[in-house]
C-alpha cells in the first residue's frame, strides 16, 4: 500500500494535475501509478515531465534511454521502476532479456551502450564525483560531450523517481520484476 496517497483516477487528482494526466494516458494509453503519485504535486509532475519530454529530443536513443534506467533502478534499488522500464524495455525499446540483464549488472551488449550505461552507474555510484579516467573511457567509446551531460540527466530523473516511488511506496503496476539480492 502506497504511503502517499495515489489518486485512483484522473478526476480524482489535483485539479491543476488532470491536463497533464490526461496527455500521458493519450501517450501511453493509462496512467502508471508514478504519475499519479507525483501529481499529488502538480508542480513537481509539471517538471518532472518537462524534463523527461526535452530529454527524448536529446542525442540519446530510446534503447539507451532505458538501458540507463534499468541499471539506475538496479543500484538504487527501485522495484517500480526496475518492473516498469523492464516491461518498457522490452515492449517499446525492444531489448531482449540479455540486454536487460547486461543493463541491470551495469553494462550492455552494444560496447557504445555499455559505455553509457558504465558511466551511469558510476555517475550514482560516486553521486556525480566521477574521475578523469571515468570521463575519459565513454568519451573513448564515442560518447561527446552532448551524451555525457544527458547520461548525468538521466541519472537524475531516473533517481528522482527512484526515490519518490521509495518514499511513496508506489504500488507496482506492471508485472513485478525482483531486485537482485544485494
Amino acid at each position: 500500500m502506497s504511503r502517499i496517497p495515489t489518486p485512483g483516477s484522473i478526476e480524482a487528482a489535483p485539479a491543476a494535475a488532470r491536463p497533464a494526466l490526461e496527455a500521458v494516458k493519450k501517450q501511453l494509453g493509462s496512467v502508471p501509478n508514478l504519475f499519479r503519485v507525483v501529481a499529488n504535486s502538480p508542480a513537481a509532475l509539471e517538471g518532472y515531465l518537462g524534463l523527461n519530454a526535452a530529454l527524448g529530443k536529446g542525442k540519446l536513443d530510446a534503447r539507451t534511454r532505458e538501458r540507463i534506467a534499468l541499471a539506475v533502478a538496479e543500484v538504487n534499488g527501485c522495484g517500480y521502476c526496475l518492473s516498469a522500464h523492464t516491461y518498457l524495455g522490452r515492449n517499446l525499446a525492444k531489448l531482449d532479456d540479455a540486454e536487460i540483464t547486461a543493463n541491470r549488472n551495469g553494462s550492455s551488449n552494444d560496447p557504445r551502450a555499455a559505455a553509457a550505461v558504465r558511466f551511469a552507474v558510476q555517475v550514482v555510484q560516486t553521486r556525480g564525483h566521477v574521475g578523469d579516467a571515468e570521463l575519459a573511457a565513454v568519451r573513448e567509446a564515442g560518447l561527446d560531450d552532448a551524451e555525457i551531460v544527458e547520461i548525468v540527466l538521466h541519472v537524475a530523473l531516473n533517481t528522482l523517481t527512484n526515490y519518490v516511488n521509495e518514499v511513496a511506496g508506489t504500488e507496482i503496476d506492471f508485472p513485478v520484476v525482483q531486485l537482485r539480492a544485494a
